[in-house]
């Protein structure tokens, strides 16, 4: 088993494109058999987004702050709200988008249960749906 901690000794570093207006930090990571396990917390600034994407693994994710624009790969909108802890399958069937659509910073603590050696996400083109306009604004 391998582990570490990084507790408040390390800030938030931004994340990498196509994510815009995030940032993230690790604060506990360790390996038990064939996975490996991710406490993450991340901000998001408003206008901000993931990019979309999918995981190898398993999220658990719980919205501490602000309201999460979570569609999926056929854009439904879906709206996330504060202290509500949701699962995110894994795989590419279930690829989707993380937004920040209001004017207050979102903030999500997430657990990653992911297949040892594979990346916290892998990012994915835009679906078709994504280029309409209900895609890109939840208000219409």
């Amino acid at each position: 088993m391998t582990f570490s901690y990084h507790g408040r000794r390390y800030g938030f570093r931004p994340n990498p494109a196509p994510a815009t207006r995030t940032a993230s930090r690790i604060l506990l990571r360790f390996g038990l058999a064939r996975w490996e396990f991710v406490l993450r917390q991340t901000v998001v600034a408003p206008g901000g987004q993931s990019g979309w994407h999918y995981h190898d693994g398993t999220l658990f994710v719980l919205v501490t702050g602000g309201a999460l624009d979570h569609p999926k790969a056929d854009c439904t909108p879906v709206t996330i709200r504060p202290w509500r802890i949701f699962r995110e399958p894994s795989g590419p069937g279930h690829a989707h988008l993380a937004r920040n659509s209001g004017a207050r910073p979102l903030t999500l603590t997430v657990v990653y249960v992911n297949p040892k050696g594979s990346p916290l996400s892998r990012s994915i083109p835009p679906p078709a749906c994504a280029g309409e306009p209900s895609a890109r604004d939840p208000g219409h």
